[in-house]
């Protein structure tokens, strides 16, 4: 065995006690902290009115333990804690939105089980509208085991499939209507990928956006990309999915490839994200400048002393990609949030974290100088707690206020 653990049937009655203990604090919140909060709340704006986003994707239940490090082949270890709570790429965004003070719905599949229970209890209590989730009467939900190593602060995860899988006949046409109702933006994770191009097209019919998760190549993945208004990708995808020789020759690559896209986004853990944005409205720009030597300009212009995140952008430009072509637009660097070693817990969801404040910064119409610090901001509060959700911050959190006014 990687690490000790209880069975799983005690380790879901530990997670139920642990919700309805934490339900049980959170009505016990003394009323100076109440007063606090709705004074923090009072003085932001409030969100945006076009607030409704659409998930379809993951949802299911994380198992983490984390240990001093990694297990060796045969070893057998202890967990130095443990935790029990929702995952999935799609149901930790939808959370992210709904903490941000959006009003996110998700489309997924769990089984009437002990583990889709605390699924669904976790999402009712966020306020994710879960009435678009298929509930199979037999089967199982899906679950990950995430080990979180506390040496060199990485996470490996194993994942098992929900059975039976989510089919696009689990979706009506009156239910995929009803959830595209009033959703200003539409979030794939490209998992489930036939329900999520029948979403995608549906979307498109209506003209709303879809912002596409890109983690890596999967099955039916090209087809929502070609849908897709924005994209947010892992380090590596640019270049496996174009072959091209640079991160920056892989982006033009997909502004040219994907002529539906604004954005695309690479994001790069602690070395932040970089960001390609389409020039679409304004007047073609004279200036052509190596893509390449674009970037490190920008990146000469960070300071390693500011710990929090920043942004630098370019002037509108010919983006050259030599042997690719040219894109008309901006790039952007964003940098990540200096976190102090021994405040760093857990990486796990920092992506998912990320993409829900893009949403909320598209709902937002913020420009890309403000979105790029405060998704890093976001991901960066994510990772100083275990778990894709335990750090995961509310609206009224004192260190996103500099992004909200």
């Amino acid at each position: 065995m990687l690490f000790s653990h209880p069975t799983l049937s005690s380790v879901i009655s530990l997670n139920l006690n642990f919700l309805s203990s934490s339900s049980l604090r959170r009505q016990r919140l003394s009323s100076d902290c109440r007063t606090r909060i709705k004074m923090s709340l009072d003085s932001l704006p409030p969100p945006p009115d076009n607030g409704v986003v659409l998930g379809i994707g993951g949802a299911s239940v994380d198992f983490l333990a984390a240990v001093a490090a990694y297990p060796k082949p045969d070893d057998k270890i202890r967990s130095t804690s443990l935790k029990v709570q929702g995952g999935g790429n799609a149901g930790n965004a939808m959370t992210c939105a709904a903490r941000l003070g959006l009003s996110p719905r998700i489309i997924s599949k769990i089984a009437d089980d002990s583990q889709g229970r605390s699924v669904l209890e976790e999402f009712e209590s966020d306020g994710v509208d879960t009435s678009f989730l298929v509930v199979s009467k037999g089967g199982n939900s899906p679950f990950t085991y995430v080990i979180v190593d506390s040496q060199t602060k990485t996470r490996t995860c194993i994942h098992t499939p929900g059975e039976p899988p989510m089919t696009p006949d689990d979706l009506s046409q009156s239910s995929l209507l009803s959830a595209l109702d009033g959703a200003s933006v539409v979030y794939s994770d490209g998992r489930l990928p036939e329900s999520a191009l029948l979403v995608a097209q549906e979307a498109t019919r209506s003209n709303i956006p879809i912002l596409i998760d890109a983690e890596r190549k999967r099955e039916g993945l090209d087809d929502l990309l070609k849908l897709a208004s924005y994209a947010v990708c892992s380090a590596k995808f640019p270049q496996a999915w174009t072959e091209a020789p640079s991160v920056p020759h892989a982006l033009v690559s997909m502004l040219l490839r994907l002529p539906n896209i604004k954005f695309v986004i690479v994001t790069l853990g602690e070395d932040g994200c970089i960001m390609l944005e389409r020039s679409i409205n304004e007047s073609p720009a004279s200036e052509e400048i190596d893509i390449d030597n674009l970037l490190e300009l920008l990146k000469q212009r960070k300071d390693d002393s500011v710990v929090m995140p920043t942004c630098f952008s370019s002037s509108l430009a010919k983006l050259r990609a030599n042997g690719i072509g040219t894109v008309n637009g901006r790039l952007f660097v964003g940098t990540a949030e200096k976190i102090p070693p021994a405040e760093l817990i857990d990486t796990t969801g920092a992506g998912d974290a990320f993409i829900g404040a893009v949403l909320y910064a598209i709902c937002a119409s913020m420009p890309p100088e403000k979105m790029l610090p405060f998704a890093a901001q976001v991901a960066a509060a994510s990772c100083r707690a275990l778990g894709a959700r335990t750090g995961l911050p509310h609206r009224a959190d004192p260190r996103l206020a500099p992004f909200l006014h």
